[in-house]
Protein backbone atom coordinates (compact mmCIF):
# COMPACT_ATOMS: atom_id res chain seq x y z
CA UNK A 1 0.00 0.00 0.00
CA UNK A 2 1.14 3.37 -0.33
CA UNK A 3 2.19 5.55 1.89
CA UNK A 4 0.50 8.35 0.76
CA UNK A 5 -3.18 9.14 2.83
CA UNK A 6 -5.27 12.23 1.08
CA UNK A 7 -9.05 12.74 2.61
CA UNK A 8 -11.95 14.26 0.97
CA UNK A 9 -14.35 16.20 2.87
CA UNK A 10 -17.89 16.62 1.10
CA UNK A 11 -20.52 19.21 3.27
CA UNK A 12 -23.84 16.73 3.50
CA UNK A 13 -26.98 18.89 1.49
CA UNK A 14 -24.79 21.88 1.70
CA UNK A 15 -26.73 24.32 0.65
CA UNK A 16 -29.91 22.76 2.86
CA UNK A 17 -28.19 22.63 5.44
CA UNK A 18 -27.13 25.64 5.65
CA UNK A 19 -30.64 26.89 5.21
CA UNK A 20 -31.89 25.08 7.86
CA UNK A 21 -28.89 26.28 10.04
CA UNK A 22 -31.39 30.02 10.14
CA UNK A 23 -34.33 28.17 9.40
CA UNK A 24 -34.13 25.11 12.18
CA UNK A 25 -38.15 25.23 11.84
CA UNK A 26 -37.79 23.10 8.54
CA UNK A 27 -35.49 20.38 9.68
CA UNK A 28 -37.14 16.86 8.88
CA UNK A 29 -38.76 18.72 6.20
CA UNK A 30 -38.28 17.74 2.38
CA UNK A 31 -36.35 21.20 1.80
CA UNK A 32 -35.78 21.84 -1.67
CA UNK A 33 -33.26 24.69 -2.69
CA UNK A 34 -34.15 26.06 -6.72
CA UNK A 35 -34.82 28.76 -8.60
CA UNK A 36 -38.75 29.87 -9.24
CA UNK A 37 -38.80 30.36 -13.19
CA UNK A 38 -40.41 27.81 -15.08
CA UNK A 39 -36.93 26.53 -16.48
CA UNK A 40 -34.99 26.81 -13.00
CA UNK A 41 -33.48 23.12 -11.67
CA UNK A 42 -32.45 21.90 -8.19
CA UNK A 43 -29.16 23.55 -6.27
CA UNK A 44 -29.83 20.78 -3.98
CA UNK A 45 -32.31 19.07 -1.84
CA UNK A 46 -32.72 17.67 1.50
CA UNK A 47 -32.38 13.60 2.02
CA UNK A 48 -36.03 14.12 2.99
CA UNK A 49 -36.67 15.32 -0.54
CA UNK A 50 -34.48 13.08 -2.33
CA UNK A 51 -36.32 9.86 -0.77
CA UNK A 52 -39.17 11.11 -2.83
CA UNK A 53 -36.38 11.15 -6.17
CA UNK A 54 -35.54 14.99 -6.09
CA UNK A 55 -32.00 15.45 -7.17
CA UNK A 56 -29.41 18.06 -7.99
CA UNK A 57 -30.02 19.32 -11.29
CA UNK A 58 -33.32 18.10 -12.23
CA UNK A 59 -36.17 20.96 -13.42
CA UNK A 60 -37.71 22.51 -10.52
CA UNK A 61 -40.99 21.78 -12.19
CA UNK A 62 -40.60 17.75 -12.07
CA UNK A 63 -39.59 17.85 -8.77
CA UNK A 64 -42.60 19.89 -7.51
CA UNK A 65 -44.72 17.28 -9.20
CA UNK A 66 -42.41 14.90 -7.51
CA UNK A 67 -42.78 16.12 -4.07
CA UNK A 68 -46.01 18.17 -3.55
CA UNK A 69 -45.47 19.53 0.06
CA UNK A 70 -41.96 20.14 -0.95
CA UNK A 71 -40.55 23.44 1.14
CA UNK A 72 -39.04 25.47 -2.02
CA UNK A 73 -36.35 27.91 -1.20
CA UNK A 74 -34.52 30.18 -3.06
CA UNK A 75 -31.03 30.25 -3.30
CA UNK A 76 -29.16 32.65 -1.46
CA UNK A 77 -25.31 32.17 -2.78
CA UNK A 78 -23.53 35.29 -0.73
CA UNK A 79 -25.16 33.15 2.32
CA UNK A 80 -23.87 29.89 1.16
CA UNK A 81 -20.31 31.58 0.72
CA UNK A 82 -20.01 33.19 3.72
CA UNK A 83 -20.52 29.55 5.59
CA UNK A 84 -18.28 27.96 3.17
CA UNK A 85 -15.75 30.52 4.71
CA UNK A 86 -16.34 29.45 8.04
CA UNK A 87 -15.73 25.49 7.11
CA UNK A 88 -13.08 26.07 4.97
CA UNK A 89 -11.49 27.94 7.31
CA UNK A 90 -11.29 24.88 10.14
CA UNK A 91 -10.78 22.48 7.19
CA UNK A 92 -7.29 24.72 7.03
CA UNK A 93 -6.94 24.71 10.34
CA UNK A 94 -6.20 20.48 10.56
CA UNK A 95 -3.88 19.96 7.43
CA UNK A 96 -1.65 22.28 5.92
CA UNK A 97 -2.09 21.31 2.02
CA UNK A 98 -5.89 22.06 1.56
CA UNK A 99 -7.59 22.21 -2.02
CA UNK A 100 -10.85 23.79 -1.94
CA UNK A 101 -13.51 22.35 -4.95
CA UNK A 102 -16.01 24.98 -4.77
CA UNK A 103 -18.04 25.62 -1.94
CA UNK A 104 -18.95 22.47 -0.28
CA UNK A 105 -15.76 20.08 -1.05
CA UNK A 106 -12.39 20.06 -0.19
CA UNK A 107 -9.14 17.63 -0.69
CA UNK A 108 -6.62 17.50 2.63
CA UNK A 109 -2.97 16.13 1.98
CA UNK A 110 -2.41 13.93 4.98
CA UNK A 111 0.94 11.86 4.20
CA UNK A 112 3.02 12.48 7.48
CA UNK A 113 0.49 13.04 9.64
CA UNK A 114 0.77 11.23 12.96
CA UNK A 115 -2.67 10.03 13.64
CA UNK A 116 -4.61 11.27 10.07
CA UNK A 117 -7.88 9.51 11.20
CA UNK A 118 -8.18 11.10 14.17
CA UNK A 119 -7.72 14.32 12.86
CA UNK A 120 -10.75 13.90 9.95
CA UNK A 121 -12.62 12.74 12.98
CA UNK A 122 -11.93 16.02 15.22
CA UNK A 123 -12.50 18.10 11.70
CA UNK A 124 -16.28 16.62 11.29
CA UNK A 125 -16.76 16.91 15.47
CA UNK A 126 -15.53 20.70 14.67
CA UNK A 127 -17.76 21.42 11.66
CA UNK A 128 -20.49 20.32 13.36
CA UNK A 129 -20.32 22.19 16.51
CA UNK A 130 -18.97 24.95 15.15
CA UNK A 131 -20.71 25.69 12.19
CA UNK A 132 -23.57 23.51 12.61
CA UNK A 133 -22.82 21.89 9.33
CA UNK A 134 -22.43 17.97 8.63
CA UNK A 135 -20.34 16.62 6.35
CA UNK A 136 -18.70 12.92 4.68
CA UNK A 137 -15.13 12.28 5.29
CA UNK A 138 -13.43 9.78 2.65
CA UNK A 139 -9.41 8.96 3.57
CA UNK A 140 -7.48 7.28 0.72
CA UNK A 141 -4.17 6.49 -0.88
CA UNK A 142 -5.01 8.90 -3.05
CA UNK A 143 -7.45 11.83 -3.98
CA UNK A 144 -10.05 9.42 -6.56
CA UNK A 145 -9.83 6.60 -3.39
CA UNK A 146 -10.84 9.64 -1.08
CA UNK A 147 -13.04 10.70 -3.30
CA UNK A 148 -15.41 8.04 -3.92
CA UNK A 149 -14.95 6.90 -0.46
CA UNK A 150 -16.46 10.16 0.61
CA UNK A 151 -19.85 9.07 -1.46
CA UNK A 152 -19.88 5.74 0.05
CA UNK A 153 -22.35 6.28 3.12
CA UNK A 154 -23.39 9.66 3.21
CA UNK A 155 -24.65 10.88 5.23
CA UNK A 156 -22.16 12.03 7.87
CA UNK A 157 -20.21 9.02 6.13
CA UNK A 158 -16.52 8.18 7.46
CA UNK A 159 -14.94 5.76 5.00
CA UNK A 160 -11.34 4.66 4.84
CA UNK A 161 -10.13 2.46 1.98
CA UNK A 162 -7.09 0.95 0.35
CA UNK A 163 -6.86 1.12 -3.29
CA UNK A 164 -7.68 -2.74 -3.01
CA UNK A 165 -10.41 -2.24 -0.69
CA UNK A 166 -12.35 -0.26 -3.06
CA UNK A 167 -11.89 -2.23 -6.04
CA UNK A 168 -13.41 -5.16 -4.34
CA UNK A 169 -15.97 -2.52 -2.86
CA UNK A 170 -17.01 -1.43 -5.94
CA UNK A 171 -16.44 -3.83 -8.50
CA UNK A 172 -20.09 -4.34 -9.50
CA UNK A 173 -20.19 -0.44 -9.69
CA UNK A 174 -21.40 1.38 -12.71
CA UNK A 175 -17.85 3.10 -14.15
CA UNK A 176 -19.72 6.17 -13.85
CA UNK A 177 -19.24 5.90 -10.34
CA UNK A 178 -15.79 7.32 -10.88
CA UNK A 179 -15.14 10.95 -11.66
CA UNK A 180 -14.20 11.64 -14.83
CA UNK A 181 -16.42 9.16 -16.22
CA UNK A 182 -19.45 10.86 -17.68
CA UNK A 183 -23.01 9.31 -18.98
CA UNK A 184 -21.67 9.47 -23.04
CA UNK A 185 -18.27 7.55 -21.99
CA UNK A 186 -20.36 5.40 -20.32
CA UNK A 187 -22.50 4.71 -23.12
CA UNK A 188 -20.13 3.99 -24.89
CA UNK A 189 -18.68 1.68 -22.59
CA UNK A 190 -22.09 -0.16 -22.27
CA UNK A 191 -21.97 -0.08 -25.95
CA UNK A 192 -18.60 -2.37 -25.94
CA UNK A 193 -20.07 -4.77 -23.38
CA UNK A 194 -18.56 -2.70 -20.47
CA UNK A 195 -20.62 -2.05 -17.31
CA UNK A 196 -19.26 -2.05 -14.01
CA UNK A 197 -15.92 -1.21 -13.18
CA UNK A 198 -14.08 -4.18 -12.55
CA UNK A 199 -15.52 -4.70 -16.03
CA UNK A 200 -13.69 -2.16 -16.84
CA UNK A 201 -10.44 -1.98 -15.06
CA UNK A 202 -9.88 -5.77 -16.44
CA UNK A 203 -10.72 -4.26 -20.44
CA UNK A 204 -8.10 -4.88 -22.84
CA UNK A 205 -6.52 -1.45 -23.35
CA UNK A 206 -6.04 -2.19 -26.81
CA UNK A 207 -9.90 -2.22 -26.73
CA UNK A 208 -10.55 1.31 -25.02
CA UNK A 209 -7.40 3.04 -27.12
CA UNK A 210 -9.14 2.29 -30.46
CA UNK A 211 -12.47 3.06 -29.10
CA UNK A 212 -11.94 6.46 -26.73
CA UNK A 213 -8.55 7.15 -28.26
CA UNK A 214 -4.72 6.02 -26.45
CA UNK A 215 -4.75 9.10 -24.10
CA UNK A 216 -8.27 8.40 -22.89
CA UNK A 217 -8.25 4.67 -23.52
CA UNK A 218 -5.48 4.37 -20.75
CA UNK A 219 -6.63 6.89 -18.53
CA UNK A 220 -10.29 5.02 -17.74
CA UNK A 221 -8.41 1.92 -16.99
CA UNK A 222 -6.40 3.59 -14.66
CA UNK A 223 -9.55 5.10 -13.19
CA UNK A 224 -11.55 1.80 -13.11
CA UNK A 225 -8.48 0.73 -11.25
CA UNK A 226 -8.07 4.11 -8.88
CA UNK A 227 -4.61 4.55 -9.86
CA UNK A 228 -4.43 8.70 -9.51
CA UNK A 229 -0.92 10.68 -8.35
CA UNK A 230 -2.52 13.58 -8.90
CA UNK A 231 -1.62 16.51 -6.44
CA UNK A 232 -3.34 18.13 -3.38
CA UNK A 233 -3.04 22.19 -5.20
CA UNK A 234 -3.40 24.31 -2.72
CA UNK A 235 -3.99 27.19 -5.30
CA UNK A 236 -6.27 26.69 -8.33
CA UNK A 237 -5.70 28.91 -10.99
CA UNK A 238 -8.72 30.26 -12.16
CA UNK A 239 -8.16 31.63 -15.85
CA UNK A 240 -11.28 32.34 -16.89
CA UNK A 241 -14.65 34.33 -14.91
CA UNK A 242 -17.87 34.26 -16.85
CA UNK A 243 -21.34 35.05 -15.76
CA UNK A 244 -24.80 33.79 -18.12
CA UNK A 245 -28.37 33.87 -17.75
CA UNK A 246 -31.14 31.49 -18.71
CA UNK A 247 -34.15 33.03 -20.01
CA UNK A 248 -37.29 31.77 -18.72
CA UNK A 249 -38.94 32.46 -22.04
CA UNK A 250 -37.16 32.56 -25.19
CA UNK A 251 -36.19 36.22 -26.13
CA UNK A 252 -36.02 37.32 -30.08
CA UNK A 253 -35.71 41.33 -29.34
CA UNK A 254 -32.54 41.76 -29.85
CA UNK A 255 -32.22 45.31 -27.87
CA UNK A 256 -33.30 43.09 -25.09
CA UNK A 257 -30.75 41.05 -25.36
CA UNK A 258 -28.21 43.95 -25.38
CA UNK A 259 -29.70 45.17 -22.45
CA UNK A 260 -29.53 41.78 -20.22
CA UNK A 261 -25.40 40.97 -21.43
CA UNK A 262 -24.63 45.05 -20.31
CA UNK A 263 -26.32 43.67 -16.88
CA UNK A 264 -24.05 40.25 -17.15
CA UNK A 265 -21.10 42.83 -18.15
CA UNK A 266 -21.22 44.67 -15.17
CA UNK A 267 -22.08 41.83 -13.05
CA UNK A 268 -18.48 40.23 -14.55
CA UNK A 269 -16.44 43.05 -14.30
CA UNK A 270 -17.24 44.22 -10.67
CA UNK A 271 -15.94 40.70 -9.57
CA UNK A 272 -12.78 41.08 -11.82
CA UNK A 273 -12.26 44.68 -10.62
CA UNK A 274 -12.60 43.51 -6.75
CA UNK A 275 -10.14 40.92 -7.57
CA UNK A 276 -8.30 42.69 -9.03
CA UNK A 277 -7.66 40.65 -12.43
CA UNK A 278 -7.91 40.79 -15.90
CA UNK A 279 -8.18 39.20 -18.92
CA UNK A 280 -7.24 39.32 -22.57
CA UNK A 281 -9.83 37.45 -24.23
CA UNK A 282 -13.60 38.72 -23.99
CA UNK A 283 -15.93 35.91 -24.88
CA UNK A 284 -20.17 35.58 -25.47
CA UNK A 285 -22.12 32.68 -25.50
CA UNK A 286 -25.37 32.20 -27.20
CA UNK A 287 -27.84 29.43 -27.05
CA UNK A 288 -30.87 29.10 -29.31
CA UNK A 289 -34.27 27.87 -28.71
CA UNK A 290 -33.26 24.76 -30.82
CA UNK A 291 -30.77 24.04 -27.83
CA UNK A 292 -27.66 24.80 -30.08
CA UNK A 293 -24.63 27.07 -28.78
CA UNK A 294 -22.59 29.43 -30.18
CA UNK A 295 -19.38 31.22 -28.72
CA UNK A 296 -18.07 33.94 -30.40
CA UNK A 297 -14.54 35.85 -28.67
CA UNK A 298 -11.74 38.18 -29.33
CA UNK A 299 -8.59 38.78 -27.49
CA UNK A 300 -7.38 41.81 -27.09
CA UNK A 301 -3.07 42.81 -26.01
CA UNK A 302 -3.71 44.43 -22.80
CA UNK A 303 -6.14 42.83 -20.04
CA UNK A 304 -9.32 44.54 -19.75
CA UNK A 305 -11.52 44.22 -16.14
CA UNK A 306 -13.77 47.45 -16.84
CA UNK A 307 -17.12 47.36 -17.94
CA UNK A 308 -16.52 50.38 -20.00
CA UNK A 309 -14.07 48.49 -22.02
CA UNK A 310 -15.34 45.17 -21.69
CA UNK A 311 -18.98 45.96 -22.82
CA UNK A 312 -18.96 47.41 -25.64
CA UNK A 313 -16.98 44.43 -27.14
CA UNK A 314 -19.46 42.14 -25.54
CA UNK A 315 -22.05 43.96 -27.83
CA UNK A 316 -20.15 44.29 -31.13
CA UNK A 317 -19.82 40.28 -31.00
CA UNK A 318 -23.55 39.60 -30.35
CA UNK A 319 -24.55 42.39 -32.77
CA UNK A 320 -22.15 40.50 -35.55
CA UNK A 321 -23.42 37.36 -34.13
CA UNK A 322 -27.07 38.29 -35.03
CA UNK A 323 -29.07 35.57 -33.47
CA UNK A 324 -31.59 34.41 -36.55
CA UNK A 325 -33.92 32.71 -33.89
CA UNK A 326 -35.43 32.95 -30.14
CA UNK A 327 -32.17 33.14 -27.34
CA UNK A 328 -32.75 30.66 -24.77
CA UNK A 329 -29.46 31.30 -22.85
CA UNK A 330 -26.93 34.40 -23.56
CA UNK A 331 -23.56 34.83 -21.44
CA UNK A 332 -19.96 36.71 -21.61
CA UNK A 333 -16.66 35.46 -20.09
CA UNK A 334 -13.34 37.03 -20.16
CA UNK A 335 -10.34 34.56 -20.17
CA UNK A 336 -6.75 34.92 -19.97
CA UNK A 337 -7.06 36.26 -16.41
CA UNK A 338 -3.66 38.10 -14.20
CA UNK A 339 -3.69 40.11 -11.85
CA UNK A 340 -3.23 43.59 -13.00
CA UNK A 341 -1.60 47.09 -11.48
CA UNK A 342 -4.34 49.11 -10.51
CA UNK A 343 -2.99 51.95 -11.46
CA UNK A 344 -2.53 50.64 -15.45
CA UNK A 345 -4.66 52.03 -18.21
CA UNK A 346 -6.81 49.80 -20.35
CA UNK A 347 -6.27 49.88 -24.18
CA UNK A 348 -8.77 48.08 -26.40
CA UNK A 349 -6.50 47.59 -29.15
CA UNK A 350 -7.32 44.67 -30.45
CA UNK A 351 -4.24 41.83 -31.19
CA UNK A 352 -2.95 41.25 -34.70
Amino acid sequence: MSDRCVAHLDMDAFYVSVELRRRPSLRGLPVIVAGSGPRAVVTTASYEARRFGVGSAIPAARARRLCPDGVFLSPDFPYYREASREVMALVRAHAEEVEVIGLDEAYLELTGMPAPRAEMRRLALDIERQCDLRCSIGIGPNKLVAKVASDAEKPRGFVVLTREQARARFAEAAPGLVPGIGPKTAERLRALGIDTLAKLAGADERVLTERFGPRHGAELGRRARFEDDSPVTQERKVVSESRETTFDRDIADITALESILAGLVEQLCATLVAQGRGGRTVGIKVRLDDFSTHTRARTLTEPVASADRIGPLALELLRRFAPQRPVRLIGVRVAGLEQRDARSDEQLTLAV
